[in-house]
């Protein structure tokens, strides 16, 4: 009995660890898009072919991500291009990420 009860605490206190590992590792991947669409736009790559030149980039994040591309890229393209250079956006974006 007192086995089972120190694996259920165990659990019960391992779980918020768990739960913030995986929004940290989504924020992380966001982030990452982020990161890559700031990437092409310091490249001269047009808005409307980011998110082309994104996927045949063969990106290390899930393909799932992909769907960021089309949310974060007028954003990005929407800055002025010294904020662009100027900024870590990915981090930026983490950061708001974890804090929500």
């Amino acid at each position: 009995m007192i086995r089972l009860l120190s694996v259920v605490l165990s659990v019960a206190v391992a779980a918020p660890a768990f739960a913030a590992s995986a929004k940290e590792r989504d924020c992380g991947l966001q982030a990452d898009v982020v990161g890559a669409v700031q990437a092409a736009r310091l490249g001269s790559v047009e808005e409307v072919d980011v998110a082309t030149h994104l996927a045949d980039s063969a990106p290390a994040w899930p393909e799932n991500y992909n769907a960021v591309v089309p949310l974060v890229t007028p954003w990005i393209y929407g800055l002025e291009i010294s904020e662009v250079e100027e900024n870590d956006l990915s981090a930026a974006w983490n950061e708001l990420c974890l804090s929500q």
